[in-house]
């Protein structure tokens, strides 16, 4: 790694561990936040991302780089909540974790 920083000269780089499964990989491309949940609406190519309230500007990164370089590695329209968020928006119960798939559904 360090051989690969030193030819770019110093600039920073971030590992993403891949997965087939879109969820996770929609979630690793958002480390270091902490994932809580992602849904996948499989038929809009979307990813509904809820991080804890307090991660949700890590999650979206400085005028949200983090979220557009997350999308634009998976492929993926992503909209990050926070868990209060997604509470109020969807009348989602707080989440105790975990990954979700639907095949198709309408997005507010």
């Amino acid at each position: 790694m360090q051989t690969i920083v030193m030819e770019l000269k110093g600039e920073k780089i971030d590992i993403v561990r891949w997965s087939e499964a879109i969820d996770e990989y929609v979630a690793n491309a958002l480390s270091p936040s902490k994932v809580l949940e992602v849904i996948v609406f499989e038929a809009e190519k979307m990813a509904r991302v809820i991080v804890p309230d307090y991660q949700l500007s890590l999650a979206i990164g400085i005028k949200g780089q983090n979220a557009r370089l997350a999308a634009k590695l998976t492929g993926w329209k992503i909209d990050i909540k926070s868990e209060t968020q997604a509470e109020q928006e969807y009348g989602r119960a707080k989440t105790t974790g975990g990954m979700m798939h639907q095949d198709s559904v309408s997005i507010d």
